[in-house]
């Protein structure tokens, strides 16, 4: 199993290599950052309560989608959780990289035993990195935009 993960990557072509080995990066940072009291990380994550525009004029939509695949293929083989929060920072910082304007929600809803539970998503312009499958179950109580011209 480990030789085909292996031989997979070799197969990789060198751009595709390296955004894995970027999103790899960058999951574990985040993973790290849950670490920390929240209330340290959040005015890392950008402008609370704003978000970003919904349309991109000059950003490459082809490029999120690769972004976004990859942190969905890489977050499924990390050596911790990457979960719905820790894709999200990730991507966000992929996103800060290449100065892309991208706002991160945290949101909050009850589970089918009335738990409460909370999931986080991405979006940059009108595409949703990571977190999208499930957003609509769940209720906006925060957000933070990060824009490329604050960099």
């Amino acid at each position: 199993m480990l030789i085909k993960r292996i031989r997979f990557l070799f197969m990789l072509n060198r751009h595709t290599f390296l955004l894995f080995c970027e999103a790899y990066i960058f999951l574990g940072w985040a993973r790290l950052l849950m670490y920390r009291p929240f209330a340290k990380v959040a005015p890392k994550l950008g402008a609370k309560t704003e978000e970003t525009p919904i349309h991109h004029l000059t950003t490459d939509v082809s490029q999120l989608k690769h972004i976004s695949s990859a942190l969905e293929v890489v977050s499924r083989h990390t050596l911790w959780d990457s979960k719905c929060l820790v894709k999200a920072i990730a991507g966000m910082k992929m996103l800060e990289r290449r100065r892309i304007d991208s706002t991160l929600y945290l949101g909050t809803a009850k589970d089918e035993n009335g738990e409460l539970i909370a999931h986080a998503w991405l979006r940059s312009g009108p595409l949703y990195l990571t977190g999208a499958d499930v957003m609509s179950r769940f209720i906006v109580v925060e957000k933070f935009a990060k824009k490329a011209s604050g960099f």
